[in-house]
C-alpha cells in the first residue's frame, strides 16, 4: 500500500489541496505517483443571458480539451516533481469522470487513489452527485478523501 498513488485533479483549489496531501504520503512512503484528469466526452452547452453560444467542432474540442489537460496535468507534476517525488499522467476524454478515474487506477496499476471531496452536502448532492462519492463506491483499492 502507498507504493503508487493515483490523483485525480481538475486544477481547482481543493484537487491542489489533495495533490499536496498526495504529494507528502508519497515522499514519506517513498510512493510515485500518476496523475489523472478527465476532460468531458463532449463540450458542454454554455448558456448566458438568455442565449446559447455555439459549441465547436468535435475534432477541435477534442484538440482543445488535450491542450487544456497537458498544461494542467504539467502544473501538476510540477508541484510532485519540486518535491522530489516521481510522477506521471493520464489524461482521457469521459463521459464518467468516475469510471475513468477508476479505469485510471487500474491501467496505472496504483495501489491508492487520492482525491478531492467537492464537499457538497444536501439537495446539491443529492442532485449532482458526487464524483468522490462513486469512486468510494466502486473502488477496489483504498481511497484517501481530502476535504
Amino acid at each position: 500500500m502507498f507504493a503508487h498513488l493515483l490523483v485525480p485533479t481538475d486544477g481547482s483549489k481543493l484537487s491542489d489541496k489533495a495533490l499536496a496531501h498526495a504529494v507528502v504520503l508519497a515522499k514519506a512512503t517513498k510512493a510515485k505517483i500518476t496523475l489523472f484528469h478527465a476532460s468531458p466526452a463532449t463540450p458542454v452547452p454554455v448558456y448566458t443571458d438568455g442565449m446559447a453560444y455555439s459549441l465547436p467542432a468535435p475534432r477541435e474540442y477534442a484538440k482543445q480539451a488535450k491542450e487544456d489537460a497537458a498544461k494542467l496535468l504539467e502544473r501538476a507534476a510540477a508541484v510532485a516533481k519540486k518535491s522530489g517525488v516521481p510522477c506521471g499522467a493520464i489524461s482521457v476524454q469521459a463521459e464518467l469522470p468516475w469510471e475513468a478515474i477508476l479505469a485510471a487506477a487500474k491501467k496505472a496499476k496504483a495501489d491508492t487513489i487520492v482525491m478531492a471531496s467537492h464537499g457538497r452536502r444536501g439537495l446539491a448532492s443529492l442532485l449532482l452527485g458526487s464524483e468522490t462519492t462513486k469512486v468510494l463506491t466502486h473502488s477496489k483499492i483504498p481511497v484517501v478523501v481530502v476535504r
